[in-house]
C-alpha cells in the first residue's frame, strides 16, 4: 500500500493488463504518476500475468488466469485506497498533467456526480469512434452531459459511491459492465456525466477484434436486465435491444449467430448478484432522457 499525502487529494488508481503492451502500459503508468496535486496509489493487475518491470511507486498483482475485465479491475480495487477511485486501461494515457485534479474539481462542484468519464481521443488524430460519447443522439464528443453508461477506458468514482455499488460486475467478464456501474451510479441518487472538455488519449480499436464479442455482447444484455432491473422491465428491455440487434445484422449470420447463442446462454444461466433499481430510478432516467428499456 502506498503512502498516501493527507494534505493531497487522494486517488487510488487501477490499470488492468495481460502484459501484451508493455510500451503503451509504461506510457499509461508515466502520465499516471506525473499527475499533479494529486496523492497516488497505484496498482497494475495482471490477469493472467504477474507484472514486472514497473516503474517506481507501482505496486503489481498477478492473477493466475484471466478474470475477466471487471473482476481484475475488482481485485485492483480492493488493494488500492484513496478518496476516489480511478480506472485506466492498459492502452489509455492521460495528455495533461492535471487530469485527476481537474477531473476531482467536477465532482467537487456537483457532488451529484457519482462517476465521471472523460472524452477520449485517438493519439494519432485517428477520428473517434461514435461509441465513445456514450449518448444516444447528439455525438458531439466536446458536449458535456449527463449519461446512462460509460466507455470504461477511463473512469473516476468517489470511492464511497464504487463501494455502495459493489463495484465491478464480476461474471460478466467482457461487455456491458459499464453501463451496469452507471445503472447502479444512478439508483444510489447520483448520475454518471461526460467531460467534454476532459481528455483521456486512447487508440480507436473495434470491439469485434475480441473472438467472443458477439456472444458476450447478447448474454451480457440479458444479465445485465436480470440483475439490475425490476422482473416487469426486464422482458421489455431484453426484447427491445434483441429487436435493434435484429435490425443492425440481419443481413450478417456470422455476427447474429453467436449473438443469438449468447442470448440463449444468457436466459439459461444465473448472473447471480442481483440487485434491481428502485422504480424511483427508472424515472429519474427517464425525466433524464433515457428510461432503462430501451
Amino acid at each position: 500500500m502506498a503512502e498516501l499525502d493527507a494534505g493531497l487529494r487522494t486517488v487510488g488508481a487501477v490499470v488492468l493488463t495481460q502484459g501484451t503492451r508493455p510500451t503503451e502500459l509504461d506510457h499509461g503508468l508515466r502520465s499516471l504518476l506525473a499527475q499533479q496535486g494529486v496523492s497516488l496509489d497505484v496498482v497494475v493487475v495482471g490477469n493472467g500475468w504477474e507484472p514486472d518491470g514497473l516503474p517506481e511507486g507501482v505496486r503489481g498483482l498477478g492473477l493466475r488466469e484471466n478474470l475477466g475485465i471487471p473482476a481484475g479491475r475488482n481485485r485492483g480495487a480492493a488493494l488500492v485506497e484513496g478518496e476516489f477511485i480511478f480506472f485506466l486501461d492498459d492502452d489509455a494515457f492521460l495528455p495533461s498533467d492535471t487530469f485527476l485534479l481537474d477531473a476531482i474539481g467536477r465532482l467537487d462542484a456537483d457532488p451529484m456526480i457519482g462517476l465521471l468519464q472523460p472524452r477520449l481521443a485517438d493519439p494519432t488524430g485517428k477520428p473517434a469512434p461514435s461509441r465513445w460519447v456514450p449518448r444516444t443522439k447528439d455525438k458531439d464528443a466536446t458536449v458535456s452531459s449527463v449519461v446512462f453508461s460509460c466507455l470504461e477506458a477511463a473512469v473516476l468514482l468517489p470511492r464511497s459511491v464504487f463501494d455502495a455499488v459493489d463495484g465491478w460486475a464480476d461474471p460478466f467478464f467482457y461487455a456491458h459492465e459499464g453501463i451496469e456501474l452507471v445503472w447502479r451510479v444512478w439508483d444510489q441518487g447520483r448520475y454518471a456525466w461526460y467531460d467534454g472538455e476532459l481528455e483521456a488519449d486512447h487508440p480507436a480499436t473495434e470491439p469485434t477484434r475480441h473472438r467472443e464479442y458477439y456472444r458476450l455482447n447478447a448474454r451480457n444484455r440479458v444479465w445485465l436486465a436480470k440483475r439490475n432491473l425490476p422482473l416487469l422491465l426486464v422482458p421489455i428491455y431484453v426484447g427491445s435491444w434483441t429487436g435493434v440487434q435484429i435490425l443492425r445484422w440481419w443481413r450478417k449470420p456470422e455476427a447474429l449467430r453467436p449473438w443469438f447463442g449468447g442470448w440463449r446462454e444468457g436466459w439459461r444461466t444465473s448472473p447471480g448478484g442481483r440487485r434491481p433499481m428502485r422504480w424511483r430510478t427508472v424515472w429519474r432516467m427517464t425525466r433524464a432522457g433515457r428510461p432503462p428499456v430501451i
